[in-house]
């Protein structure tokens, strides 16, 4: 089973993420801001990792960085989900090291797309 890190400072949002996921056959761990997501990255390895942008603490761009940094992780698929759709954002999330990026609000059906097609 593909392990997925889902990343955003909104309950419900990762609650979306989690359920959407779950009920697609993926092992879904979560966690509230990009910090905490670090250290349950280091403890185990995932198959891919989606991440809000805006968060407290650690935002996704850096978490990105900091994963990318990480001998495991540095090919693992990871997708930026945001409400921001700005070019700027775009291409620091890009040269952080991001897979792809989707827009909230997402509709199930797309973010699995995204997923299957980034996770082999």
């Amino acid at each position: 089973m593909k392990k997925i890190l889902a990343v955003d400072d909104s309950a419900s949002m990762r609650q979306m993420v989690s359920f959407t996921l779950k009920k697609a056959g993926f092992d879904v761990t979560d966690a509230k801001d990009g910090s905490e997501a670090l250290g349950i990255a280091k403890q185990g390895t995932f198959d891919a990792v989606i991440s809000d942008v805006n968060m407290p603490v650690m935002d996704g761009i850096t978490l990105i960085r900091e994963l990318r940094a990480l001998p495991e992780y540095k090919f693992t698929p990871m997708l930026m989900l945001t409400t921001e759709s700005g070019l700027d954002k775009k291409t620091e999330g890009k040269a952080a090291g991001a897979t792809g990026w989707i827009v909230k609000p997402f509709n199930p059906e797309q973010l699995l797309a995204v997923i299957k097609k980034v996770i082999r």
